[in-house]
């Protein structure tokens, strides 16, 4: 196949790191963003002119960062972040639906409407359901990134289902950097929640393993192997760091600041399992949280 990827949301904290990646591995890569740039259209233009010629891969990674310490939850913000999931991966379809040359379609998605469960570890082929906003946001946002039935015959789709995102510089790991490094760090919540994740480098290498292996369709759970709690993972990268982890950030000043219907990204998470990349021979670099950390201390 060619190896002219278009990235959705390709100026942000993944989409920069996937084309950087995508680069490396002699990718053409044009990106989507809401500034025109080098090598890049806006969502207007793809809008208006569909997508450009010879592009035989698409990869939607856009969403407004649900967790932005710097936006409190109210309802302005929170059409913003189901307007920027939705109507980019409707968008996308559409443009997808005018071309005749994309073989794989790849759209990013949560890990929400996974109910957590503490007896159960899911696979792909468990059933997801809405109880929650944000549960309910990744039904919708499933849907609108569904191809029709005509367009799915000729483009091979995926729904990558992806935990929390490791990676220096971005994410949650930017947001807790500073008070870990100053021994201020600690779990939140009661700590004993699960916390879905995988590294960045770890989810660069599973996209391009997506576009190149035909096998790979439908629903893809993008997590490390290993299930860890919020306080394992804490403790472990405070450990790294040859810091403290005893200070607790408890469930009512989470809900505080970050509002009832997004704390759950923080105070639950269920037991996921990548079986289908697992059973297809994907090997992970950073299959333990241990030594995705480790990584980020080699950064320093």
């Amino acid at each position: 196949m060619g190896k002219h990827t278009l990235i959705g949301g390709g100026t942000g904290f993944i989409g920069s790191h996937l084309a950087k990646h995508l680069l490396e591995q002699d990718y053409q890569v044009t990106r989507v963003s809401r500034m025109p740039g080098r090598k890049s259209i806006t969502w207007h233009k793809l809008q208006k002119n569909g997508l450009p010629s010879g592009v035989t891969s698409v990869v939607n990674l856009a969403g407004e960062n649900v967790l932005n310490p710097f936006h409190p939850w109210t309802e302005g913000f929170k059409q913003n972040v189901w307007n920027s999931r939705i109507n980019t991966s409707a968008n996308m379809v559409k443009a997808i639906q005018k071309s005749n040359d994309v073989e794989v379609y790849i759209n990013i998605i949560g890990v929400s409407h996974y109910k957590p469960d503490d007896l159960k570890i899911y696979s792909e082929q468990d059933k997801v359901e809405g109880y929650d906003f944000l549960s309910n946001l990744c039904l919708e946002w499933e849907k609108a990134a569904t191809l029709p039935e005509d367009t799915a015959k000729n483009t091979r789709e995926i729904k990558l289902r992806t935990g929390l995102v490791i990676g220096r510089g971005g994410g949650m790991i930017r947001a807790i950097w500073r008070p870990f490094m100053m021994g201020l760090g600690g779990p939140l919540g009661s700590g004993k929640q699960i916390l879905p994740w995988i590294h960045l480098e770890d989810l660069c290498r599973l996209i391009q393993y997506c576009i190149e292996n035909k096998k790979i369709k439908g629903p893809v759970n993008a997590v490390a192997p290993e299930i860890i709690t919020n306080e394992e993972f804490s403790k472990t990268f405070a450990s790294t760091f040859n810091r403290p982890c005893v200070f607790n950030m408890g469930e009512a000043m989470i809900k505080f600041l970050y509002g009832d219907e997004r704390s759950p990204l923080l105070l639950s998470g269920a037991k996921i399992h990548p079986d289908k990349v697992s059973s297809t021979g994907f090997q992970f670099q950073y299959p333990t949280v241990k030594a995705a950390c480790m990584q980020m201390v080699e950064k320093e």
